[in-house]
């Protein structure tokens, strides 16, 4: 093989790199998985905003939230008091990152983690807030909504 067949062999790969669009390639997601991250981003701004009257709407009539280290919410009216409390205590700044979201017919869950802060109302202390979520989603006449939620600490 001569000097010249060896450098165009070793130029091939290189070439061949000229062809790989530079664009991220699109990740195409279901209608139900665009509006269950759609969901998620509500709650979201929701959690954020201490709006505990669309964080109701945002569950089942019969949607149950298990808050760690606190007693179980069974039912919207009951959610809505729940974060009520919540919000009595405590302000919160978090993002959601979705690890896992799995839609099977009309039931669906997401795997999440969230980061940011939390700020004691009463003292205005502020810290850093970590918890793992799990979500589970039914589709009914009114679209998706919260099934059941529940969170931990993160590790």
């Amino acid at each position: 093989m001569t000097f010249r067949s060896r450098f165009s062999a070793l130029l091939l790969p290189f070439a061949l790199l000229a062809f790989i669009p530079t664009h991220p390639l699109e990740v195409v997601m279901s209608p139900a998985e665009q509006e269950l991250r759609t969901l998620l981003t509500t709650y979201e701004t929701s959690l954020n905003a201490a709006d505990a009257a669309r964080i109701e709407q945002l569950y089942a009539e019969d949607g149950v939230f298990m808050p760690a280290g606190f007693p179980t919410a069974s039912g919207r009216s009951a959610v809505r008091g729940a974060y009520n409390a919540v919000f009595a205590n405590i302000r919160i700044a978090i993002h959601f990152t979705v690890d896992e979201l799995t839609v099977k017919g009309d039931v669906a869950y997401a795997r999440t983690h969230s980061a940011g802060t939390a700020t004691v109302v009463a003292t205005g202390a502020s810290g850093p807030e970590a918890n793992r979520e799990l979500f589970v989603f039914a589709r009914g006449a009114n679209g998706w909504k919260i099934a059941r939620y529940m969170f931990n600490k993160a590790s």
